[in-house]
C-alpha cells in the first residue's frame, strides 16, 4: 500500500462512514492517537505525517468493531487493503 495523502483521504473517508469525526490535534498520545470514550472521535497527533496517520486510523480500525454492511464499495476496498496491511505488520512483529 502507498503511503500517500490521497490514501489518507480515503481511509479517513472510511471511518467518516463509520461515524466516526477525525481530529488532528497536538498533544502527547501514547500511540500517537486517542479515542474519546463512548464517542466516535479519533484523535490523532497533527505532527504526525501521512503515514504515521493512516498507520494510527489503520490501527484504531483493527480495534473498533465493524459494520461492513453500511460501507460503501470503495470504503470496504479500502478496508480490506488496510486489513491485510495490518495482517502483515502483525506477522512480522
Amino acid at each position: 500500500m502507498r503511503y500517500t495523502k490521497g490514501t489518507l483521504k480515503k481511509v479517513e473517508s472510511l471511518l467518516k462512514e463509520l461515524g466516526y469525526t477525525i481530529r488532528y490535534e497536538k498533544g502527547s498520545f501514547v500511540s500517537g492517537y486517542a479515542i474519546v470514550e463512548h464517542r466516535k472521535i479519533a484523535v490523532i497527533n497533527r505532527f504526525f505525517d501521512a503515514e504515521a496517520r493512516i498507520n494510527a486510523l489503520s490501527e484504531i480500525l483493527s480495534n473498533i468493531e465493524v459494520d461492513e454492511s453500511i460501507l460503501s464499495e470503495e470504503a470496504l476496498d479500502m478496508f480490506y487493503l488496510l486489513k491485510v496491511a495490518q495482517k502483515s505488520l502483525d506477522d512480522e512483529a
